[in-house]
């Protein structure tokens, strides 16, 4: 399928956040879907998965919600490049990423492309926090957090509430991947999170690939791991077909 592209601006307050979207080539209004980031920005992984859920039939956008201290942020997988993400990943505050959210629900559902309030959302990392944090606070048809860090902290970015204590909140499909042998999120936080979307009859699946690690969906990193990645598209594909049709 042919794919148009393009980087725009999205307006937050006094603030302009960058972001890369990705649309079949066509006239055709679609349902919407958000990419957020890793820590390493709107990259060029970042970019081939927008082109791949735009090529599912959807216009797919990724914000750099990095945007108040880094607007062209694109970071490799290395050190420096994981040092740099985390510095800046520590500077988030819940009010700014559910501002962010708010800002590119409007800026998609105000396409002339698009289906208004059919929008899919997923993410990876701090941008799996992200995504389950939009499905706390916004109205939206479907959510895949992918290896989401921090859901079940204590506190939220910033110090606000736990990302977790809002999960009542949540009114769509949600689905939260993970790698069993990822140290960064302990088996007691994706227990939580399962718990948590049980307690509440929230319409959710929590899915632990045992030979996956953090990242394994990023075929740029080393811990990549080709069976889970693939698995883990089919269930991501399935929901927002099933959700956003």
């Amino acid at each position: 399928m042919a794919i148009t592209t393009e980087n725009v601006s999205i307006p937050v307050g006094n603030d302009s956040m960058p972001a890369y979207v990705a649309r079949p080539a066509g006239d055709k209004v679609l349902p919407s879907v958000i990419v957020w980031m890793e820590i390493f920005g709107v990259n060029s992984h970042i970019r081939e998965v927008t082109e791949r859920v735009a090529a599912e039939g959807y216009v797919a956008c990724a914000p750099n919600f990095f945007h108040r201290v880094a607007p062209k942020l694109d970071l490799g997988y290395d050190e420096a490049g994981m040092n740099a993400g985390i510095g800046h990943m520590m500077k988030l505050t819940a009010d700014n990423m559910i501002a962010d959210q708010k800002a590119t629900i409007a800026y998609l559902n105000g396409r002339s492309d698009t289906v208004s309030d059919k929008i899919g959302v997923m993410g990876f990392c701090i941008g799996g926090h992200m995504t389950y944090l939009t499905a706390c606070e916004n109205k939206v048809a479907a959510v895949a957090s992918f290896y989401g860090g921090g859901i079940a902290a204590p506190e939220g970015p910033g110090g606000a509430v736990s990302t977790l204590s809002r999960t009542a909140k949540i009114n769509c499909p949600t689905l939260c991947l993970f790698g069993a042998l990822d140290a960064h999120i302990p088996p007691e936080h994706t227990s939580a999170i399962a718990a948590a979307l049980k307690e509440h009859g929230r319409d959710g699946e929590v899915v632990i690939y045992d030979d996956a690690d953090h990242g394994f969906f990023c075929n740029q990193r080393a811990s990549y791991h080709a069976a889970s990645a693939a698995n883990a598209w089919t269930r991501v594909t399935k929901l927002f077909g099933d959700n956003l049709r």
